[in-house]
């Protein structure tokens, strides 16, 4: 089956565009040029869509309140579509669960490529996934990282990350104690066609590290490199325990 993508724009002329280069990829294109009718959209019980392509400057609902009404409900994977420049809009809009985003004026191919790069963190038939089932979990003092399964608790207590923090810690716990730059986490998780400001890492890791209560004044769990990047610091467990 063809995998469904959500375009919303006030604009029909740029739905047009990118309805045109997304169905010659193979995807399957729905869309509107509304918040609210976004929201029926990504949220019906049936023919839901993978991803939302989603404009930030709707004429009814902004788009990051579009978006935090999705994160309340789900963990669709959401790309960011904005004429917004500004390095605080992006990283707001990252900063309540945007997978990715898009700085209008954009080239379609780029879309196109960013939209496929987010699925493959999600679609259990990527080769990525694939590759990790026969892996066993991550288990450290105190935390254990189910690969397979998407699912992280800590202290014996289940923790709800987005695709994409789930991603990046996955990224530092197959290295612990390793130091990763923000440039080497854009390549392992967003993937090496990302193209924006390094600083969306650290608007994820603040928001993943808030998800597993480890305060980065003091933290446990994640621990920052300054000038570098972050390295993760929990031990791995012993074999038995």
């Amino acid at each position: 089956m063809a995998r469904r993508i959500l375009v919303v724009d006030d604009e029909p002329q740029i739905r047009t565009v990118l309805r045109a280069y997304l169905e010659a990829d193979g995807f399957e294109v729905i869309e509107c040029g509304s918040g609210r009718e976004a929201l029926r959209q990504a949220t019906a019980s049936r023919g839901a869509p993978e991803l939302v392509l989603l404009d930030v400057g709707l004429p009814d609902i902004d788009g990051l309140e579009v978006l935090r009404t999705i994160r309340q409900q789900s963990q669709l994977p959401v790309i960011l579509v904005t004429a917004r420049a500004e390095e605080v809009d992006k990283l707001v809009g990252l900063g309540v669960g945007a997978d990715d985003y898009v700085t209008k004026p954009f080239s379609p191919r780029e879309v196109v490529a960013r939209v496929k790069t987010v699925l493959r963190r999600i679609r259990p038939d990527s080769p990525e996934t694939l590759a990790q089932q026969d892996d066993p979990a991550l288990r450290f003092d105190g935390m254990v990282i189910d690969p397979e399964r998407r699912e992280v608790a800590v202290d014996d207590t289940t923790v709800s990350l987005s695709t994409l923090e789930l991603d990046l810690l996955i990224a530092l716990a197959t290295s612990p104690g390793r130091v990763f730059s923000r440039s080497q986490l854009l390549e392992k998780v967003w993937g090496y066609d990302f193209y924006g400001d390094e600083r969306v890492v650290d608007v994820h890791i603040r928001s993943m590290r808030k998800a597993l209560g480890d305060d980065a004044s003091s933290p446990r769990i994640i621990g920052t490199v300054r000038g570098v990047g972050y390295k993760f610091l929990l031990d791995p467990a012993e074999v038995g325990r």
